[in-house]
Parts: C-alpha cells; sequence; structure tokens
C-alpha cells in the first residue's frame, strides 16, 4: 500500500516543482535544490545545494550539502548517511542533518565537517508559471515519464535578509537578491550551458539559459529553457513553445546565443571566467565535474519586430558549460 501512496505522490508533485519527487525511490535517484545568493554589495555570492543521491547498489547512496563560495571559487561538500535526509510529502519542505530547507528560508547548523551556520529568509518567490497541460518551465515535456533530467524553475527573482557564516567568515545579505531552481531524475545531461542573472539596471529583471543535450528515443536533441523576466512579465523561449535557436557559440572567452519565437529575439553574451568545481551524477557516483563560475558579466538584448524592448549588461552572473552542446542540432 505504501508503494502505490509513493506513486500517487509522485504523480500529483508534477505540478508542484519545488516538492520532493522522489518518495519510494531509493535506487538510480537524484535530487537537489539550488539556492543562489547575492550579497547587496554583489561581493560576495554562494550556491547552497541540499539533495540526495541513491545509486544502483546503495553503496553509494548518501544525502549532501553542496556550497560554492562564488567570490572565492572555493566549493565544500558534506555528505551525509541517506537517513539524514528527510522530505515533507505535501509541500516543499527539506532537512539534511541538523540543517532546514523550503521556500521562505534556509536554516543551516553543521559543525562537522565544516562549521557551516546560516539564517536566511526569502522575500515573495517569482516561480515559473505552472498550469495543468505546462507543469513548469519544462512545459509539456515535465509531463512525459521516464525522462532522464527534469528542470523546475522555483524563483526567478526575489529579496534575501539574515546571513551565511563558513568557519570564521560571516557575510550579512540582508537587502541582498536570490535565485532557485532544482533538478531531479536519474542522471545529468552529457552537455549543457546554463546561465542566470538577476543584477541588471531594471530591478527585479532575471535571465535564466539552460540548453542540454536531451536524451530522446534513443538519440539526443538539443533542448532549452530560456526566460527573461521583466517588467512583471516572463519572456519564454523555450523548445516546447515554437522558439528555436539560430547561433551558439562557444569558446574559451564567452558564450554567445541567439533565439527567436515569432517576431521576438533575444541575445545573449556571457563572459567566462574562473569558478568553482561542482559535484553532480554521474553514473554510480556523485562526480566533481561542472565548473560554476559566479562572477561572470553578460549583456542581454530583447528585440520585438527588430525595436528594442531591453538590453542591459548584468553582474554578478552565474555560468557553467559542460561538454559541447553545440554539436546538437
Amino acid at each position: 500500500m505504501s508503494g502505490f501512496s509513493d506513486w500517487i505522490n509522485r504523480i500529483q508533485a508534477t505540478w508542484h516543482p519545488a516538492r520532493y519527487h522522489g518518495h519510494g525511490l531509493h535506487r538510480k535517484y537524484f535530487e537537489g535544490w539550488y539556492y543562489k545568493l547575492v550579497d547587496a554589495s554583489k561581493e560576495k555570492m554562494f550556491a547552497l545545494i541540499p539533495g540526495v543521491f541513491f545509486d544502483r547498489t546503495g553503496r553509494e547512496s548518501h544525502a549532501f550539502i553542496q556550497v560554492l563560495e562564488g567570490h572565492t571559487g572555493r566549493t565544500h561538500y558534506l555528505r551525509f548517511d541517506p537517513k539524514a535526509f528527510w522530505a515533507h510529502r505535501e509541500r516543499f519542505e527539506v532537512r539534511v542533518g541538523d540543517s532546514h530547507f523550503d521556500a521562505r528560508q534556509v536554516t543551516l547548523n553543521e559543525k562537522d565537517p565544516l562549521s557551516l551556520r546560516a539564517e536566511i529568509k526569502l522575500g515573495s518567490l517569482t516561480p515559473w508559471p505552472v498550469t495543468r497541460a505546462s507543469p513548469g518551465a519544462m512545459g509539456w515535456f515535465g509531463l512525459v515519464p521516464f525522462m532522464q533530467c527534469y528542470h523546475g524553475v522555483l524563483s526567478m527573482d526575489h529579496a534575501i535578509r539574515g546571513y551565511i557564516e563558513i568557519g570564521d567568515e560571516r557575510v550579512d545579505l540582508d537587502g541582498g537578491r536570490g535565485y532557485m531552481e532544482k533538478d531531479w531524475g536519474r542522471g545529468f545531461p552529457s552537455a549543457w550551458v546554463w546561465m542566470q542573472c538577476n543584477h541588471f539596471d531594471a530591478p527585479k529583471t532575471s535571465l535564466m539559459v539552460s540548453v542540454a543535450s536531451v536524451p530522446w528515443l534513443g538519440r539526443p536533441f538539443r533542448g532549452f529553457i530560456i526566460g527573461l523576466y521583466h517588467n512583471g512579465r516572463l519572456h519564454r523561449f523555450t523548445t516546447y513553445n515554437g522558439a528555436f535557436i539560430e547561433s551558439l557559440r562557444i569558446d574559451e572567452l564567452e558564450v554567445a546565443l541567439t533565439a527567436h519565437r515569432g517576431q521576438r529575439t533575444l541575445e545573449v553574451v556571457a563572459e567566462r571566467t574562473p569558478g568553482g568545481r561542482l559535484r553532480s551524477p554521474e553514473g554510480a557516483e556523485m562526480q566533481e565535474r561542472v565548473t560554476e563560475s559566479m562572477r561572470s558579466t553578460l549583456w542581454v538584448k530583447l528585440a520585438e519586430s527588430r525595436t528594442t524592448v531591453y538590453e542591459s549588461t548584468g553582474t554578478p552572473a552565474a555560468l557553467e558549460v559542460t561538454g559541447d552542446v553545440s554539436q546538437y542540432g
């Protein structure tokens, strides 16, 4: 009976991307939440990633809290027994060890092997809209069973306040800005580009770009989710809504992308800067294979019928480039 209840819970969670989707799953499954935090001065930035990983045999299964200090590039990976992970069945609320995560606050209270403390309050979130036919950022792809990886955008932009303390360093986060997303499934794509910034000249403006190699019926294709939130409107360019990527250029210095949807065109150029190494699910392990910079600068331009709607340069921006996603048409 509990197995049937877990299955119903996972079905219901489809329309609630922030919730834990893995009740009853204990083999070949991962789930992680990504909190991006930037202080008011834009000089200190952090990524907090709580989650859980189950391998095929159970030998490598564990819960974790992953931390990236974006201003220094230092990373920390706190590993816990999988029983140290707990998730509420009906809402987004997660505990890992003595730390707590939800949509309103983050509380960190870890002592070993790293002193990690925080009390962070989150303001009103701006999630990617959810409808019955389109349960979040993945659109109808979010309804397709057995995909390798699912992605949710939990908040394009929100205020933060509080503090975070890592070792002997304490950073005041009052007046800062935050962003939230998550991933869950059996494993990450083989290649992807991801970038995000909500520090532009116009307040409450946020850009998120995700382009990845998506396995599909034995043959990968290039899937993408791009959203520019500006003036209370989310401009969407996605695989499922008729948009297409005209060009994607990746070199050692920058990533440049042009996407179209109808009469709208979005251009993005992101500077590549050094970052820290993060772990992601790869086969039977959480492998250190992702380099994320949190000190990048990006330029964005949105035009409609060749008339510029918005153009700005944002910093600090986060950027990841893993593999060669440009090879997938």
